[in-house]
């Protein structure tokens, strides 16, 4: 098993995973989607040019992975004010009187202002790694910690193949990164990632909620036409970290276990980046959503104000500062 994972490590690294696609490494000018940083190697920089993800193994210390689950414990159990956060559940329980605690909360979203949560964010060795796909001005755009919960048999814990970038109301796409570290051991059967290799040198496509018999988690969006395609699983080990581009197909399968899952991510973005507006595009349906959610809540902002509102600088200057 070690030396299967060895091999596995050693492959998201080097570009030699089965299934991956591999490149040549003549001269810095071809690489689109990294920075020239000294803390990746060229074959790590190939490696994500061609497939669009990279893998940092033993990334986040224990220590701070332990205080986030503590964290979110707290907030599930009401130990704690929310101030902000979204507690999301999932849709088969989200009308249940009896279930509670971590067993009802399958995400904790935004939670840039959390005092706990928030040290993920600015985590030095995870912004190192983040300045090399995005730059020294770093902005924490997109905050979820994932509590997949053992599948009450409808399916509702997976998620559907997408591209991160249909949420997002700024560019370029190439300055942004998602950093997604595994909070315990991650594998095909408690739901792990699934990524379609390569695919983050497409377009955006079009995102609706997928036809499925028994309901689909709120906002989770999928792309059509992607639900015979083979795909590659990455299992993780705790404190790995994968690294990936906002164009990158991927998803999550079911988790069969009877624990949960856990994992905290944050997007990251440029803070040079710009807002763009998406009326007319295929964003449309998914700013509409969103803003109709925030006015439910008493909030009538428009999609990018929104995300100004959700986002707070990590590192370098920021030349728009949030009013």
């Amino acid at each position: 098993m070690a030396e299967t994972r060895l091999k596995t490590v050693l492959g998201h690294m080097n570009g030699h995973v089965n299934g991956f696609q591999q490149g040549s490494m003549n001269g810095h000018s071809r690489f689109r989607y990294t920075l020239d940083n000294p803390l990746l190697s060229l074959e790590q920089r190939q490696f994500y040019e061609d497939n669009g993800f990279l893998v940092v193994p033993r990334l986040v210390s224990s220590q701070l992975l332990d205080a986030c689950k503590e964290r979110f414990l707290a907030l599930c159990d009401r130990r704690l004010p929310w101030n902000g956060i979204t507690m999301m559940k999932d849709i088969s329980l989200a009308k249940s009187s009896t279930v509670t605690g971590e067993r009802l909360y399958n995400k904790a979203q935004d939670f840039v202002y959390d005092d706990v949560l928030f040290q993920y964010c600015l985590y030095p060795p995870v912004l190192d790694h983040v300045e090399c796909f995005v730059g020294p001005n770093i902005r924490a755009m997109h905050t979820m910690l994932i509590n997949k919960p053992p599948d009450t048999g409808t399916q509702t814990s997976r998620h559907p193949l997408h591209q991160d970038l249909h949420y997002f109301p700024f560019r370029p796409a190439d300055r942004i990164v998602c950093a997604w570290t595994a909070m315990e051991r991650i594998t095909p059967d408690n739901g792990c990632l699934l990524v379609l290799p390569g695919t983050h040198k497409g377009a955006l496509h079009q995102h609706d909620y997928p036809d499925w018999e028994k309901g689909v988690n709120k906002m989770y969006h999928g792309v059509r036409g992607y639900d015979n395609h083979p795909v590659v699983e990455l299992p993780m080990e705790k404190g790995d970290t994968v690294f990936f581009h906002p164009i990158l197909i991927h998803g999550s399968g079911m988790n069969r276990t009877n624990g949960f899952r856990k994992a905290i991510s944050c997007h990251y973005s440029s803070a040079d980046m710009e807002y763009i507006d998406i009326r007319g595009t295929s964003q449309e349906n998914i700013a509409k959503e969103v803003e109709e959610i925030a006015k439910r809540r008493g909030m009538e902002l428009e999609f990018q104000d929104i995300w100004r509102f959700r986002s707070r600088l990590c590192r370098g200057r920021d030349p728009m500062p949030v009013a």
